[in-house]
């Protein structure tokens, strides 16, 4: 984050995302204070929260996408959840704080691979050492009843060929090779719900986790291939290298530090206020559970207790049939930085079919590929999809850019099922104007089968 400036998260995000440049300069400063609240070196730095973000936008104008890629730009630990499941049948309070405990196991994921990363050359040199003893084993200095040892021409000629083998196992020459490993097991406790379901989560994956602990690890020999056997030893290797106490205090701090929690569809649980009755009343408890974590509270997850004091949380909803003012004034109060997003016109259509570095064309050209068939899109062609996606959404219903999934798709079946049994390798296929529109002009002309198109 050092490196990162608010210019350029915005530059990072525009890479993936189109418009929505008020959105972004937000999340970018956000991001940027939570570096500058850490190297605060008064005492005031615990008393200065996030300001959390709220954003107002319908469906599929990169709401999500600009938290998802904020997360990535900076290297953060990120979950996402769906507030209206809290609504759901067999809702209970303590449910909401699993989206913390997404997170932190977000996190700890993210510092386990770093970690992971550390001690790779040393688990690479133990595993191939492994690997070398299976097929080579070492004459071992023994002595004979009468006090002779082995002759030293033997060890030599062992050692030798122990030194061909491995340079041959380092170069990935006898990969297809199969030899005997024994590999950990894990514990299989067969341990289900305790105490007639009365145990809130956090308790019941502590116990499991002790109970792991405790009982012995089996071990397995296995038959594999070389490379199936590195694979294998790899990970074993490099999980008994690193020392999870540390990663676990470190993901705990990155968390709690650097940690975003997007809550989508938090317009499904606004309203219930006034003393409704129905399912309102169920919306405005789900407002009154989220409302501690938002604030800040010490939560319980199986590597430790999280204050989720200076998390980072988005919320983000369509309003089509609520506003932010129907939400409880304690969780609004919680949500200071509201943006509207942008509907997205036309010519958005056509800067996200060509500009992102994930742009739609760009990911079937590279489908495509991979069968060795050259697709060309004309830009007479991707300004016809752009008018097309835009048409349905704005006749039927507009969901935005996912509108472009679906046009695409109908647009490429044909020759996507065509591949590579009538349309070979080395083939060259040219999508423009006219091809388009013969294959969605039924679309756009019949709107009770546009109502069937997502």
């Amino acid at each position: 984050m050092e490196n990162l400036t608010p210019k350029q998260i915005v530059k990072e995000l525009d890479k993936y995302i189109i418009g929505q440049s008020e959105a972004k300069r937000n999340v970018a400063i956000a991001m940027r204070n939570r570096w500058r609240r850490m190297n605060v070196t008064s005492d005031i730095q615990g008393d200065i929260v996030p300001n959390n973000i709220l954003l107002i936008g319908a469906t599929g104008v990169g709401k999500t996408e600009i938290a998802r890629r904020l997360a990535r730009v900076a290297e953060a630990p990120f979950t996402k959840v769906e507030a209206s499941k809290f609504t759901e049948v067999g809702y209970v309070g303590r449910d909401v704080e699993s989206m913390v405990r997404d997170l932190v196991e977000q996190s700890v994921n993210m510092v386990r691979v770093s970690k992971k990363e550390e001690v790779m050359e040393k688990a690479s040199e133990i595993v191939e050492a492994q690997i070398l003893d299976a097929l080579i084993p070492p004459l071992k200095s023994t002595k004979s009843l009468v006090g002779e040892e082995k002759p030293s021409e033997e060890r030599e000629l062992n050692e030798k060929t122990r030194e061909r083998f491995r340079e041959k196992v380092k170069n990935g020459e006898l990969d297809d090779r199969k030899i005997e490993i024994s590999i950990k097991q894990p514990a299989n406790n067969g341990i289900g719900m305790i105490g007639g379901g009365m145990m809130d989560e956090a308790s019941m994956i502590n116990l499991q986790d002790m109970l792991n602990n405790m009982l012995p690890k089996k071990t397995k020999k296995r038959k594999v291939t070389i490379a199936e056997a590195r694979k294998l030893l790899m990970e074993e290797e490099t999980s008994r290298l690193i020392d999870m106490d540390e990663v676990k205090d470190e993901a705990l701090l990155k968390a709690e530090n650097t940690g975003i929690i997007f809550i989508d569809e938090i317009d499904k649980i606004a309203g219930g206020r006034g003393g409704k009755g129905g399912p309102d009343v169920s919306r405005e408890g789900v407002q009154r559970d989220l409302l501690p974590i938002v604030e800040g509270s010490a939560v319980n997850t199986k590597y430790g207790i999280v204050n989720t004091d200076h998390i980072l949380f988005i919320a983000a909803g369509a309003f089509h049939f609520s506003k932010p003012s129907d939400m409880i004034p304690e969780l609004q109060g919680r949500f200071p930085i509201r943006v509207e997003l942008d509907n997205l016109t036309k010519n958005d259509f056509l800067r996200i079919l060509k500009e992102p570095k994930n742009a739609l064309t760009k990911q079937y050209e590279a489908l495509i590929d991979a069968e060795d068939v050259n697709l060309i899109f004309n830009d007479d062609a991707v300004e016809e999809i752009a008018e097309m996606a835009f048409k349905i959404n704005e006749e039927v219903e507009n969901i935005g850019a996912r509108r472009l999934h679906t046009v695409m798709s109908k647009l490429l079946n044909e020759i996507l099922f065509d591949i590579p049994d009538t349309i070979g390798p080395n083939a060259k296929v040219v999508v423009d104007k006219k091809m388009v529109k013969e294959k969605l002009a039924d679309v756009v002309k019949d709107k009770d089968l546009s109502e069937y198109i997502l």
